[in-house]
């Protein structure tokens, strides 16, 4: 009995929800991540722009996959154009930004390097871009609930605190995925020096035997001239 009120509960939930079209899921407050790869030529900057509301979160986190150094310049400004984070030949970082009304530009220089091209990672998570809206709208669309045991709000927590428990799975997902390809760009470029080198020291080695034989032979060699 008690399982079958409490589906009874849920189900009278859902069909409140279903009846006002979705508005209550419209409601909830959204986080919004992406991710980018990108080849950042030799003595290059490329930067991007992301816009932003006023009390919102931007997190950025970026990896330098593969290049030589695994380095690169990084830095971050605001609308007005002040610099608010930057780093300097580092192969990758964290920011968080508190951010306003504008466009955010954040920029990754190539610059100091006049031969090697950067494969770089980055993933932006943007947090409370709907700030402007009341989280508490919701409930003037749902009606007869009075009687229910289970409380509308701990339902709209439990799916929220789903929600966020699976996006940041998804996150670190993403930025493994993104340890891996550079740990594997690390391994192949290790591969390749060490097979180049042991191929030179092949041809050393069989340079310096053929020498050794041919001083050898030369100090056993009869060079007086025969008289007959």
């Amino acid at each position: 009995m008690e399982a079958a009120r409490v589906l009874l509960c849920v189900l009278s939930v859902f069909a409140a929800l279903v009846s006002e079209r979705f508005v209550v899921l419209a409601a909830f407050s959204q986080s919004l991540d992406s991710d980018f790869t990108f080849t950042l030529p030799a003595g290059r900057k490329e930067c991007f722009y992301q816009t932003m509301k006023k009390d919102a979160s931007l997190e950025i986190e970026y990896q330098v996959l593969d290049g030589a150094g695994l380095d690169v310049d990084f830095f971050i400004s605001s609308p007005s154009g002040k610099v608010l984070f930057s780093d300097y030949r580092k192969s990758d970082g964290v920011h968080t930004v508190e951010t306003d009304d504008g466009d955010y530009m954040f920029c990754f220089d190539n610059t100091f390097s006049a031969v090697s091209e950067k494969v770089i990672f980055f993933e932006l998570i943007l947090d409370n871009m709907d700030a402007d809206e009341d989280p508490d709208d919701w409930k003037e669309y749902v009606h007869g609930t009075d009687m229910l045991d289970m409380k509308l709000e701990d339902l709209m927590d439990t799916i929220n605190n789903v929600k966020g428990r699976l996006g940041k799975s998804v996150q670190i997902q993403t930025v493994l995925r993104a340890f891996e390809a550079r740990d594997r760009n690390l391994q192949e470029s290790n591969f390749d020096r060490v097979n180049f080198w042991s191929v030179v020291n092949l041809i050393v080695m069989m340079l310096v035997s053929a020498v050794q034989v041919y001083l050898v032979r030369s100090l056993f060699e009869d060079k007086r001239k025969i008289h007959t």
